[in-house]
């Protein structure tokens, strides 16, 4: 399921009283503030706060419900404490049933409420400035496609362009060696030909990207190379790209293609 259609599910998700755990954790190794695995204190300290007006409100079905639910959040944290990223993100009933957990790479402010829905406002505001979105980074040599949500990459591939063959593959980039840009050592005698072969190439390409767009659920596209490749590939598009950015990020790494591309 999308992560927008996730997001509807929980938002049309009620109870007829309070049984719904959301929960907000930051938990980003590069904040001042979680140094030495501070999230570990702001968990506990924010889950005791809800039992203790529970426990207060007297109110026996609704702290039997929290107390499974804390449990279950808490060993789901700490089972996972070493592939946290920035942030944790987890929505939680025992009846009727919810179990939604969010390990996400955008910053995140540590927040807990116990009320008879999920609290998503801060989940949506998230997912609006980091939506599903594929990150497009042409070059002379392949077009390389980031497929992202909520600031993490779930994939990384390429499709290499051989001028000589007139077609393309796709590859892993992880398998990948470094292209070379074609028009460094062929010589200007070709290059006409090599440009319109690039053209050729981006032409299918534009349309693979719109197959990608509706098979993975992309909200935006974004374009990202040189200023004359990035504006070629851009004019393929069906739709114009959320952004056309004119700086060669074909080998840089993930996070920072993320970074250059939603956090200037």
């Amino acid at each position: 399921m999308s992560l927008s259609k996730e997001l509807q599910t929980l938002k049309d998700f009620h109870c007829d009283n309070r049984c719904v755990l959301s929960v907000y954790l930051n938990t980003n190794p590069g904040d001042p503030e979680q140094l030495n695995g501070a999230w570990r204190i702001h968990l506990k300290s924010g889950l005791k706060r809800i039992d203790e007006y529970l426990t207060a409100s007297d109110d026996e079905n609704e702290l039997k419900a929290f107390n499974e639910l804390k449990k279950k959040v808490a060993k789901e944290v700490e089972d996972n404490k070493n592939d946290l990223s920035k942030g944790v993100v987890i929505f939680a009933s025992v009846d009727p049933e919810l179990w939604s957990v969010h390990y996400v790479q955008v910053p995140v402010k540590t927040s807990f409420h116990w009320e008879n829905h999920p609290v998503t406002e801060e989940m949506e505001y998230m997912y609006k400035a980091y939506p599903e979105a594929g990150i497009i980074l042409p070059s002379f040599g392949e077009v390389r496609i980031l497929d992202t949500s909520m600031g993490a990459v779930l994939a990384d591939f390429s499709y290499d362009f051989d001028p000589n063959l007139e077609g393309w593959g796709e590859r892993s980039k992880a398998s990948a060696a470094h292209n070379v840009g074609m028009g460094s050592s062929k010589g200007d005698a070709i290059e006409p030909r090599l440009r319109e072969n690039l053209q050729r190439f981006y032409k299918g390409m534009g349309e693979i990207i719109g197959t990608l767009k509706k098979e993975r659920g992309w909200q935006e596209i974004h374009v990202s190379g040189e200023a004359d490749l990035a504006n070629a590939f851009a004019e393929t598009l069906r739709e114009k790209p959320a952004s056309c950015i004119y700086k060669n990020l074909n080998n840089s790494k993930p996070n920072d293609v993320i970074h250059q591309v939603f956090e200037k």
